[in-house]
């Protein structure tokens, strides 16, 4: 048996390999430019595989972190590029993996007289951009590029061990689909503050990369009926709100200063996720403001308990499970479960300290809680 045997990748490959071609024949048919060109299936599996072997190698005891892009040099702006290319094999990326761990930095593969080679490093890469990422051993995603580097990648394909979960896009068009799954979908978004900025998505990430665990309510602006929610007096109210975020919507920065109001943007998500890792809940209004943290959930008066609530991942052939809402974790999972029963137009987003997150919404068609799993979308 030869170490490039991993299976997965050959199974995979055939379904990723048609979602770039369907992206990238859509995105020309709408006029798209800068668009990356689709990777060959024999590409596709080769960069998988041996992402997945070096995954799995030590570089001084550190777990090499790469990014493979499929992308010729003149495709990228300022690329690095290696005097002799290094073969794309586990062996070449461990060694080269401690210059490229950095996120936003990709090693560029591409075919050189029919064999493929990394030819060196990129930052910027085109739309729908092929790319295979190393999150840890073992654990490959595959991603695409969505047309700003300031975005979160799409993910296409989570590949765990033998472990295999295809995104699956059409989970947007669900009834009462939360606003953070649309955007983690790859949908666009009208609201540019909602599209590129989301910053549900971005706290989403903060709060699972903490690995605290946490949870955040996000109540609607204006009104107070979340108090009938949590047990007072809460240990850790903001007076006055926290509205960082809030004035930072109401700007409008000039094109030249887009970058340094995106790091404004997520220095206060910093902060708000970092409140998340506080034991009880972060709550939040619709507009951004922090009203209170660590507060506790409470069964709202005259409300039954929360007995059953639907769940779903956005991955092909994932079937609905109607369950008990304690089979999904522990007290953030049950809490924010019965919050949303009793605050209907409330959500709750509960990062669990393994990595899983969960977005939990009331859906009007389903007339339950609904509990998004929503993991693979954040890696």
């Amino acid at each position: 048996m030869t170490e490039r045997a991993y299976a997965v990748a050959r199974a995979v490959t055939p379904r990723i390999h048609t979602h770039f071609s369907d992206h990238l024949a859509a995105a020309r048919a709408r006029g798209y430019q800068h668009l990356a060109v689709v990777p060959d299936a024999a590409a596709i599996e080769a960069m998988i595989d041996v992402a997945f072997w070096a995954s799995l190698r030590r570089e001084e005891t550190y777990v090499p972190k790469i990014s493979l892009a499929f992308l010729a040099p003149e495709e990228t702006e300022h690329p690095l590029v290696l005097e002799r290319s290094l073969p794309l094999d586990p062996t070449a990326l461990t060694r080269v993996a401690p210059a490229v761990e950095r996120p936003g930095i990709h090693l560029g593969v591409a075919r050189f007289d029919g064999e493929l080679r990394v030819w060196g490093t990129a930052r910027t890469i085109p739309t729908y951009c092929f790319v295979a990422e190393v999150v840890e051993p073992g654990l490959i995603v595959v991603k695409h590029h969505r047309g700003d580097e300031r975005v979160k990648f799409v993910n296409v394909a989570v590949l765990e061990g033998d472990r295999i979960k295809i995104v699956d896009e059409r989970a947007s068009a669900m009834p009462d689909c939360p606003l953070l799954l649309t955007s983690l979908l790859g949908v666009d978004v009208p609201d540019t503050w909602a599209g590129p900025v989301n910053v549900l998505v971005r706290l989403a990430v903060s709060m699972r990369a903490h690995r605290r665990g946490g949870l955040l309510i996000v109540a609607p602006a204006g009104s107070a009926s979340w108090r009938d929610s949590i047990v007072q007096p809460i240990s850790y109210a903001v007076d006055p709100a926290f509205a960082e975020l809030t004035a930072l919507r109401r700007e409008v920065p000039e094109p030249a200063l887009l970058d340094g109001w995106l790091e404004r943007v997520d220095r206060a998500v910093e902060a708000i996720a970092g409140l998340t890792a506080v034991d009880g809940a972060t709550l939040l209004t619709s507009d951004y403001e922090v009203l209170a943290f660590g507060a506790k959930i409470t069964r709202r008066r005259g409300q039954p308990t929360v007995e059953q609530v639907t769940v779903t991942e956005p991955v092909a052939d994932d079937a609905p499970r109607v369950v008990h809402p304690s089979s999904l974790g522990g007290t953030r999972h049950l809490s924010a479960a019965q919050f949303v029963f009793d605050q209907r137009d409330a959500v709750a987003l509960v990062a669990s300290q393994d990595g899983r997150f969960t977005v939990f919404a009331w859906s009007t068609g389903e007339d339950m809680v609904h509990a998004h799993r929503v993991e693979a979308l954040l890696l």
